[in-house]
């Protein structure tokens, strides 16, 4: 399967390469997924940046403990997306691919160490919708696909 590419890159600026991972989310009831409110208002899937050494499934149990202090089971990997994007607020291109996994059986285990987050339960249509991210709002397309087969 071809990884899609959301964003044109430009040729005259130069890419930061930043890693991700990122999980989709939904609740026991299957009809609701958990979004990440950032301090800037964009609202993202739980997850984040690589750091050296890291597998992405310890990527995502890091952020999300981070985030919100959970852990999560995870269950499978959906797919991969890749964006090129300008930051304005960190005034800095990025080249951003992306892993995404189906995670399950959220449960909080201590407090969150980032307290600037917002965390939310969305029903899908609404968090799909509203999703700043093009491969965001991809893993959450794919992870529906998924279940009509």
């Amino acid at each position: 399967m071809i990884e899609p590419v959301f964003g044109n890159r430009d040729p005259k600026l130069t890419y930061q390469r930043r890693e991700g991972v990122y999980g989709v989310i939904p609740d026991q009831s299957g009809r609701r997924l958990l979004i990440l409110g950032a301090p800037n208002q964009a609202l993202i899937l739980p997850g984040g940046g690589v750091e050296d050494h890291e597998s992405p499934e310890e990527t995502l149990q890091r952020e999300l403990l981070e985030e919100f202090g959970a852990k999560v089971s995870i269950d499978r990997k959906l797919g991969r997306a890749s964006e090129f994007f300008y930051s304005t607020h960190r005034q800095t291109a990025y080249e951003h691919p992306a892993t995404f996994y189906l995670c399950s059986q959220l449960e909080v285990v201590q407090a969150p160490k980032e307290d600037f987050n917002t965390l939310m339960l969305m029903p899908i249509a609404v968090a799909a919708a509203s999703l700043k991210r093009p491969t965001h709002r991809y893993a959450v397309s794919l992870w529906l696909d998924q279940l009509k087969a």
